[in-house]
């Protein structure tokens, strides 16, 4: 009777805790509702419920973000010390510092951000350089300069930090360290291909700012500009003709390639004229014009074109014929940043193309290019696999974790936090959680170990996207199970047998598109595991006869899965079977890749490096690296993405047309 009465009084406390973790639940989500409408008073009437939360770290930010320009330095100090180690304390020293910087106290600047962590804000970076050489003048290192240079050509807009600190070492004059007059101009021409208007008059201002009128009339009309009787007297000039021919590319390429052609080549610089059209082979090449490399020839010295102009000239190479060429390639490879080099994407085709030289000594270079990448952790890592003549096999997997690393990561309060709110559905909230936890929850971030035991909790929760995200990370170990999931297995593979799908072509898509994240939700409104968006689910429940369907089935995992494969066979279909189209046509559309497709028969590889949108580029790459292991793992045999890719070229006028009813 002792026994049961005591059994009686634990299961009455724990009910009792659970009952008053709900209602804190429902407090937390009430907070977070007044966070996204800005109530302040709201936050801070609702704190005092939510104490002792497993959230309140992120209940507190709430409040005290809302209100942080009004805030005491006191107050802000008792934050960090009540939530130390954190995510919320140094999400909220971010904001501070940010806060600090607008306000140019740099005393308090420059004592707070040495225990700034994470370190993943470009404007307090900033902030941080411009404190440092405010401090140190002539004595801060080059380094300083290179970093701000960096920084400043890689904002997007015109944030306060990068431009107050690029616009300190401007007026400071072209010294040993300092920004240059050529710089600032880089800056603009950045800007003006990217069509970011606002940084191109930042940057004319800092240098020309009687300018600024002469820039509107381009902007207004680059062509009028171009074709008025405007002549170059000065380098500013120089600079402003530059600009209207780069604004002119972006949308009249060819009129643009005629007016450096035949009026204002001869008087731009050697520089000025390459950076014009390494811009115009870039927009060709984006257009998959066989213009492209043309434009491209007339540069006198790749060193003077961008990374991003550079990777496009190798794009276009590979383009070029039904063998690409070769030499083209390589010399943009070549003229690219060590760090562009490194990418997997150029270190590989750097080895194709040294390998096509015939010559023994580059053969050796090309292999040991080829060995560094090796492996079945992605895209170009599984052709270099293939180059090596390897099958592509499920590694041997790590040895199980113990109960100790299990203990350990279940014992990590970030990755507590983080599953708690995804289980509320606080799923932006858990992720950011999630990723400090396994990043910067201390110094170094997690082992390999360590990644595997936070991946497994994931797994066990059925949070897939962070177990795959975080088992990714590993560097040495390779966990299949964690990395390439299967959930729902009876159902995709009942569905996709039933249609004639491939499973794993199947999985693969969608590991890309939601992570088996239930109710994913794109920025654009596709839904579900199979991410369909409402317009093309209507249009598929029509033709594969899904009578009384709604959008809001979208998140019902069997009308989801029912839907998306079979769009997915359509376009497959439509497609004479090739996966690389289909998979683009998933993505953007099967409209695109129609046009996409016109042009040399090529390798599928070449094909989907030349796609011209960055998102489906990527997305066609994993989805065939993805359902190749996942084809290994169903299979138990070793896999060919050559065979997956095959070749792309225009429709055969024997094959049937395409289905012109497809969306």
């Amino acid at each position: 009777m002792k026994f049961r009465a005591i059994l009686t009084l634990i299961m009455a406390a724990l009910a009792s805790t659970a009952c008053a973790q709900g209602r804190g639940d429902e407090a937390i989500l009430e907070m977070a509702q007044a966070w996204q409408k800005g109530q302040k008073p709201r936050l801070s009437q609702l704190l005092p419920q939510v104490r002792g939360h497993l959230l309140e770290p992120w209940a507190a930010y709430w409040e005290l973000n809302s209100r942080l320009d009004t805030a005491t330095p006191q107050e802000v100090q008792d934050f960090f010390s009540r939530y130390a180690g954190t995510y919320q304390e140094d999400r909220l020293r971010n904001d501070w510092l940010l806060l600090l910087g607008q306000r140019r106290d740099w005393a308090a600047f420059a004592e707070e951000h040495p225990r700034f962590r994470m370190n993943d804000d470009p404007q307090v970076r900033c902030y941080a350089l411009l404190v440092q050489h405010l401090r140190d003048g002539a004595a801060a290192p080059a380094s300083l300069d290179d970093e701000v240079r960096r920084l400043w050509f890689a904002q997007r807009d015109n944030g306060d930090a990068c431009t107050q600190a690029a616009a300190r070492l401007v007026a400071e004059g072209s010294g040993r360290h300092r920004l240059t007059t050529a710089d600032v101009w880089r800056k603009a021409r950045i800007a003006m291909e990217g069509n970011r208007p606002r940084n191109v008059a930042g940057a004319v201002e800092l240098v020309a700012p009687e300018s600024l009128p002469v820039l509107a009339e381009i902007n207004a009309s680059p062509s009028r500009f171009l074709t008025s009787r405007v002549t170059v007297a000065s380098r500013t000039r120089k600079e402003m003709i530059g600009l209207a021919l780069i604004k002119l590319a972006t949308s009249d390429t060819d009129n643009a390639a005629q007016l450096l052609d035949r009026k204002w080549g001869p008087q731009l610089s050697p520089e000025e004229r390459n950076w014009v059209w390494g811009v115009l082979g870039k927009q060709a090449a984006q257009r998959l014009s066989p213009d492209a490399l043309g434009h491209y020839a007339r540069v006198t010295r790749d060193s003077d074109l961008t990374d991003d102009m550079l990777a496009w000239k190798a794009r276009a190479a590979l383009r070029a014929g039904n063998t690409p060429r070769w030499d083209a390639l390589q010399s943009a490879i070549d003229a690219m940043s060590d760090d562009a080099r490194k990418d997997t994407t150029w270190q590989y085709w750097k080895a194709r193309a040294l390998l096509a030289s015939g010559r023994e000594g580059q053969r050796a270079d090309a292999i040991k290019l080829l060995e560094g990448i090796a492996s079945p952790r992605g895209f170009y890592e599984q052709l270099a696999l293939e180059e090596l003549g390897r099958p592509i096999a499920v590694p041997e997997r790590p040895a199980p974790l113990t109960a100790e690393e299990k203990d350990a990561a279940r014992a990590n309060p970030s990755l507590n936090r983080g599953l708690h709110a995804i289980s509320i559905g606080l799923r932006s909230e858990g992720v950011r959680e999630w990723n400090y936890g396994t990043n910067l929850a201390r110094p170094g971030g997690l082992g390999d170990r360590e990644l595997l035991a936070a991946a497994a909790i994931a797994c066990e929760r059925e949070v897939w996207d962070r177990c795959i995200n975080t088992s990714e990370r590993t560097r040495g170990e390779f966990d299949v199970e964690q990395r390439f999931p299967m959930p729902f297995r009876d159902a995709v593979v009942r569905r996709a047998q039933d249609i004639g799908l491939d499973p794993a072509y199947v999985y693969g898509l969608i590991r890309q598109e939601s992570r088996f994240v239930m109710d994913a939700r794109s920025h654009v409104g596709a839904s579900g595991l199979m991410q369909v968006m409402p317009a093309t689910a209507r249009w598929t429940a029509r033709r594969i006869g899904l009578n009384g369907f709604t959008p809001d089935q979208l998140t019902d995992r069997d009308t989801n899965i029912a839907i998306g494969t079979g769009y997915l066979k359509l376009v497959l279909d439509d497609f004479n079977g090739s996966m690389p189209l289909a998979a683009a046509a998933y993505n953007a559309g099967p409209s695109r890749p129609r046009n996409w497709r016109n042009g040399p028969v090529v390798e599928a590889a070449a094909w989907a490096e030349n796609v011209p949108f960055n998102e489906t580029r990527d997305y066609v790459k994993k989805v065939l690296a993805n359902a190749t292991m996942y084809a290994a793992v169903l299979s138990g045999q070793p896999q060919s993405l050559k065979s997956r890719l095959g070749m792309v070229g225009p429709r055969d006028a024997a094959m049937p047309e395409p289905n012109r009813e497809l969306p």
